[in-house]
């Protein structure tokens, strides 16, 4: 599914270049969604929530840095960084508050640029990821790189779209999502795999005062328990739902699914 054209953005950042894509409201009063994609994917994970709200909502997509058509940064990143970027590029399209949508790798960088200027989200939905490196997360992370590094990101993106997807994904799903992890450039997935090593926002999560969506694929193996146990205690307020035929990615593999949750929540966050 094709989201509508908009205006393209270039964000300048330290060393790298963020590609956006903008498409405004169809009325001046309405809310803008600011979409974050994961590792490994590029904006177009989203196309199908953009093609089903654009008009209603103003839509904001973006590449993370490394990934898509944004540039891949010269020197280390964190997610102090990665959380800069969201607001550079909420900035760029001149936009003072909205909801931010994060899938992944998607959720620290939001609660980062939360930490840094929590006045710009009215509402956040977080999508299959965590506050903080798991316990071991940090091998396992390093031994993805080696992978990656050893065998290339061709073979790397048919393990990791086998891992993500369900069985009852199609065919062309599959065909697609390998598509955009191979044309990640290795560089981009080191330096955001890098980060991940590392991160901690936990204590981010009790100062939230936004409402919250908590999403997961039902199949995305220990995701769903982790955020009902340690993400959604930790919100005040806080909504959970799990998405019944996906697994890591369930904008893309289940998106009416995912989209209904997303606007029902967003009507009732109005």
């Amino acid at each position: 599914m094709q989201a509508p054209f908009g205006r393209t953005l270039s964000v300048p950042r330290d060393g790298y270049t963020l590609h956006a894509e903008a498409i405004p409201p169809a009325s001046d009063d309405a809310r803008w969604l600011v979409f974050g994609n994961s590792l490994v994917t590029d904006l177009s994970i989203w196309a199908a929530q953009a093609a089903a709200l654009a008009g209603r909502y103003g839509i904001l997509r973006y590449d993370q840095a490394g990934h898509g058509q944004s540039g891949v940064p010269q020197a280390a990143v964190d997610f102090d960084d990665l959380g800069g970027d969201l607001l550079a590029v909420m900035d760029a399209a001149g936009l003072r508050r909205a909801t931010y949508v994060g899938l992944s790798m998607g959720v620290p960088t939001g609660l980062a640029a939360h930490a840094q200027s929590a006045d710009r989200f009215s509402a956040l939905v977080l999508s299959d990821g965590q506050a903080k490196t798991a316990p071991g997360g940090a091998a396992s992370w390093a031994e993805r790189i080696d992978g990656a590094r050893a065998a290339g990101m061709g073979a790397f993106a048919e393990e990791t779209a086998g891992r993500w997807l369900t069985e009852g994904a199609t065919a062309a799903q599959r065909a697609e999502l390998t598509a955009m992890i191979a044309a990640t450039p290795f560089e981009g997935f080191e330096s955001c795999a890098t980060a991940l090593k590392g991160y901690d926002y936990a204590e981010e999560l009790q100062r939230i005062a936004c409402p919250v969506l908590l999403l997961a694929g039902a199949q995305d193996g220990a995701m769903p328990e982790g955020m009902v146990t340690k993400l959604k205690p930790a919100i005040a307020g806080a909504e959970m739902q799990v998405i019944d035929g996906a697994g890591h990615v369930p904008c893309f593999e289940q998106p009416a699914a995912f989209t209904a949750h997303l606007t029902r929540f967003l009507e009732g966050a109005a």
